[in-house]
């Protein structure tokens, strides 16, 4: 007797992503970003917008952790993510700091944080709306009174191109012999943008090929007002941001003395 399939969510889509792209792929498809200049950028905006004291942040879908080493020697730093493969290779990268496996929406760390970050565009993976306003909640309420929260979005609506032909992008880690292929293809459902992506890694073992679909929701700037305000934060909104998709910055109202 076959045993029943369990019906597939978008978490566990999600987490077959993850398991596709291991960390190396990831690092290595990523590997042109420049991730010290996004945190430097990140450390200059921290100190406009913090009005605490201390120095802890929580890097909320930190993957492999890659902006952090240009982070850990300014701040405490504690770092969440859905895959827990990612996580290890954080680790291995950042053995000092604190890791802990968790979703956005419901990860509860019971502390809170001067400066709590999403980047990466890695809320777009939260969807619908509802499920926004849930995970934005649950990280305000991870930032103390006069700590700031920073998310960068995904595209806005409009800005995806579904009839953009495939396009492709090559990534490497010279140092692990592995050169990464990524050609992706856009369609779009509603105000979620697919991105079906084909990738051939080449190691000096062979050539591996799979293929994953990552589905973005595509948020407009009311939306995320409604989200901070509901989640008791005051909004501020780069349109630039760490990397041109801007960058949506919360403040935490201090305790009144």
């Amino acid at each position: 007797m076959t045993e029943p399939q369990e019906k597939e969510t978008p978490q566990t889509m999600e987490a077959k992503s993850y398991t596709l792209m291991t960390a190396d792929v990831y690092d290595a498809i990523y590997s042109k970003k420049n991730y010290e200049a996004e945190a430097q950028a990140l450390k200059g905006l921290i100190d406009r917008y913090k009005k605490t004291d201390g120095n802890e942040l929580l890097d909320v879908a930190c993957g492999t952790g890659l902006h952090l080493p240009y982070l850990a020697d300014d701040y405490q730093v504690t770092g969440v993510d859905l895959s827990e493969q990612q996580l290890e290779a954080a680790k291995k990268r950042l053995p000092d700091l604190t890791f802990v496996q968790g979703d956005m929406r419901n990860f509860d760390l019971q502390h809170q944080f001067d400066v709590v970050t999403c980047l990466f565009s890695s809320i777009g993976y939260v969807h619908p709306l509802d499920d926004l306003k849930v995970a934005v909640k649950n990280m305000a309420d991870h930032v103390k009174p006069g700590g700031v929260m920073f998310i960068e979005p995904w595209l806005q609506p409009g800005v995806f191109d579904p009839t953009r032909p495939p396009h492709t992008e090559v990534g490497e880690l010279p140092e692990k012999h592995l050169k990464v292929t990524r050609t992706a293809h856009n369609s779009i459902e509603g105000n979620i943008s697919i991105l079906d992506m084909h990738h051939v890694v080449e190691t000096p073992n062979g050539t591996q090929e799979f293929t994953e679909e990552h589905r973005l929701a595509l948020y407009t700037p009311e939306e995320f007002q409604q989200a901070f305000a509901e989640a008791g934060l005051e909004l501020h909104h780069d349109e630039q941001g760490l990397s041109g998709r801007g960058l949506y910055i919360g403040t935490k109202p201090q305790e009144q003395v």
